[in-house]
C-alpha cells in the first residue's frame, strides 16, 4: 500500500477526512484535520503505522487539548487521538496503577482515593489526559508527575514495535521532559502511597477549593499560559506588572481572576489568541528583559 487512499480503505471505520478540530481544544478553535485517526487498540495503531512508513504522512498526536491551541487552518497530514480502549485504570498492586494514556487525571486520581492510594490528589486539579501529562511533566501544588511515575509503554513511531521506557531513563524538568517526538505512549505505571480514604478525601477537596478560588472555570481557555520564570516571579506577575492584563486581541483576552489564563470569549479566532500571546511576550521582554515561554502547545498551519 503506497497512497493515502489505501490509509482511508483500510482503517475507513476510524479515521475521518477534513474532520473539524475545534471541538477538541477546550479553547474551542482550530481548523481541520486532513485525517482525524483514532485507533482502537495497540494492534491497529502498529498495522496503521507501518502502512504510513511507505505514505510518510506527517503525524501529530492530540491528547485531551486541554493545553493545545490549534491553528486557523488545520493540521496536515494525520491527527492521531486514542480512542476509548486507551482509557483504562487497573490495580496492579495495592499503591501500584496501570492507565491507559488516553485516561483524564481527575479519573485517577478519584480512583486513587476509592482504592486508598495518597499522593494523587494533585491530578484532580489538571485538565488534560495522563498521556501529555507525562510528556509535559505537569503538576501543581507542590506535585508532578516524575514523582509518582514507574514506568511507561509506548509504540516506537520508526520500528512499529512496544516499548518500556522506566522512569529513571527519563530526564523530567519543570514542565518538561526529554521524552522524543518518535513515540506514542500507550499506558503508564504509577505508584502511590497508602493512606486512610478520609485522609486523602479531604487533601483533594481542599486542593479543588485552592483551584476554584484563584483559577477561572467554565471558559473557553487551556489553563496558564506561560510557564513560571522563578518562584519569586511568577508569570502572573509579570503580565499584571507590565500592564499586560488588560490586553485584548478581537475576542480573545485575558482572564480578570487569573492572568496567566487566556480566553476565547466566544467569536475570537486561533490567529487571535496566538497574536495575544506574542503581544504580552514580547511586552515583558522589552519591560522586564525575562522572555516568557509558552506552557501551552501551538499546532498547525
Amino acid at each position: 500500500m503506497s497512497s493515502s487512499i489505501d490509509i482511508l480503505n483500510k482503517f475507513q471505520k476510524n479515521i475521518s477526512t477534513n474532520a473539524q478540530l475545534s471541538k477538541y481544544s477546550w479553547f474551542n478553535l482550530g481548523g481541520p484535520a486532513e485525517y482525524l485517526f483514532k485507533p482502537e487498540n495497540k494492534g491497529q495503531l502498529i498495522e496503521f503505522l507501518k502502512i504510513n512508513r511507505e505514505n510518510k504522512l506527517r503525524i501529530t498526536i492530540l491528547g485531551a487539548g486541554s493545553n493545545t491551541l490549534i491553528r486557523d487552518k488545520g493540521i496536515k497530514g494525520v491527527v492521531m487521538k486514542l480512542g476509548k480502549n486507551f482509557s483504562f485504570i487497573k490495580l496492579i498492586e495495592k499503591d501500584v496503577m496501570e492507565v491507559g494514556a488516553a485516561t483524564l487525571d481527575r479519573k485517577i486520581s478519584n480512583f486513587a482515593k476509592d482504592n486508598g492510594i495518597g499522593n494523587f490528589e494533585f491530578l484532580s486539579c489538571i485538565p488534560g489526559s495522563i498521556g501529555g501529562s507525562v510528556i509535559m511533566n505537569s503538576g501543581c501544588y507542590d506535585n508532578d508527575i516524575s514523582k509518582v511515575l514507574i514506568s511507561l509503554k509506548a509504540i516506537d513511531i520508526n520500528n512499529c514495535r512496544e516499548i518500556e521506557i522506566p522512569r529513571e531513563e527519563i530526564n523530567f524538568f519543570y514542565r518538561g521532559s526529554d521524552l522524543q517526538n518518535g513515540i506514542i505512549i500507550t499506558s503508564i505505571r504509577l505508584k502511590g502511597k497508602i493512606e486512610p480514604k478520609s485522609k486523602i478525601e479531604i487533601k483533594q477537596r481542599e486542593l479543588i477549593e485552592r483551584k476554584k478560588l484563584s483559577q477561572p472555570s467554565q471558559i473557553k481557555t487551556c489553563g496558564s499560559t506561560f510557564k513560571n520564570f522563578s518562584n519569586e516571579k511568577k508569570a502572573w506577575q509579570l503580565i499584571k506588572e507590565t500592564g499586560c492584563d488588560k490586553f485584548k486581541e478581537g475576542d480573545a483576552a485575558i482572564s480578570k481572576k487569573h492572568c496567566n489564563f487566556f480566553v476565547n470569549n466566544g467569536n475570537a479566532k486561533s490567529s487571535d489568541i496566538e497574536k495575544l500571546i506574542n503581544k504580552v511576550k514580547k511586552t515583558v521582554i522589552d519591560k522586564t528583559g525575562v522572555s516568557l515561554e509558552l506552557e501551552i502547545k501551538i499546532i498547525g498551519e
